[in-house]
């Protein structure tokens, strides 16, 4: 489990999607998850297009402070909205197991390189 903001906690499905889907399905479904929260004329996550469009992710249940901080905590730019580059992300950062697995496959990957290299 993981919070968003305070208060909110949410079933981290990320690495169990990661598991089935691989990297590219994983990234592909983020992509997708974007699509459904974005304001399509802005082509980014706003607020109200998060408060408008997260019951389509069954997120209906989000106060406001916890729609606010999710803006808030992925929004790198300071633009007041969400890329969906900052959109994946927040996705990562909210998933710890799936943090700590990508850690470990940058370590696995950066060894076999300076193994290569050798």
């Amino acid at each position: 489990m993981a919070g968003v903001g305070k208060g909110a906690v949410f079933e981290d499905l990320l690495p169990v999607m990661a598991d089935k889907l691989g990297g590219e399905g994983l990234i592909r479904e983020l992509c997708n998850g974007f699509q459904l929260l974005m304001d399509k004329d802005k082509e980014v996550i706003t607020l109200e297009s998060l408060r408008k469009n997260s019951r389509l992710l069954g997120l209906q249940d989000l106060k406001e402070d916890e729609l606010v901080s999710m803006v808030k905590e992925g929004d790198l730019d300071g633009d007041g909205a969400l890329n969906q580059m900052e959109f994946c992300v927040l996705m990562f950062r909210l998933s710890p197991e799936l943090m700590e697995e990508s850690q470990f496959w940058l370590e696995e990957a950066l060894e076999q390189e300076l193994q290569n290299a050798s």
